[in-house]
């Protein structure tokens, strides 16, 4: 039987914009971007986490993370049935607030694109952002 995983992913933000995971569903034939974390470890807590993935896929410090909510994400990908309980933080970091916004990173321990992408396309849904409902925890005035 499948099972649930646990996440903890961040939303660095910087100039409107918010860096990203690039990906694509060839099976639908959508391409998308998710915001940048990974699996909770047993006996970690999800900020620890979100700290020890930030440092495995993209090799930064992070400076602090607060807790914006919770989400539920029951989804399909490459044709197979997901759900997941995503931690979503707000993450700042002066290793990442120094890069550029043109700047093309790649997650160091499976090869997918970073970029920093525009707040107002992913209002938009172009190109949707997953987990779905990450966007809407983001408080307006940090857009």
């Amino acid at each position: 039987m499948p099972s649930i995983r646990n996440l903890a992913v961040g939303l660095p933000l910087k100039d409107g914009c918010i860096l990203v995971s690039q990906g694509v569903d060839r099976v639908r034939g959508l391409h998308f971007v998710r915001a940048l974390g990974g699996g909770i470890e047993f006996g970690e807590t999800a900020e620890a986490a979100l700290h020890r993935e930030f440092h495995e896929e993209l090799g930064c410090r992070i400076d602090s993370a607060q807790l914006l909510g919770v989400l539920e994400n029951i989804f399909e990908y490459e044709g197979m049935p997901g759900h997941e309980i995503v931690h979503v933080f707000s993450v700042d970091s002066a290793e990442l607030a120094a890069l550029p916004i043109d700047v093309e990173l790649r997650v160091l321990d499976e090869g997918s694109p970073v970029r920093w992408v525009p707040v107002n396309e992913l209002l938009q849904g172009q190109p949707p952002l997953f987990p779905d409902g990450a966007l809407r925890l983001v408080p307006r005035e940090t857009r």
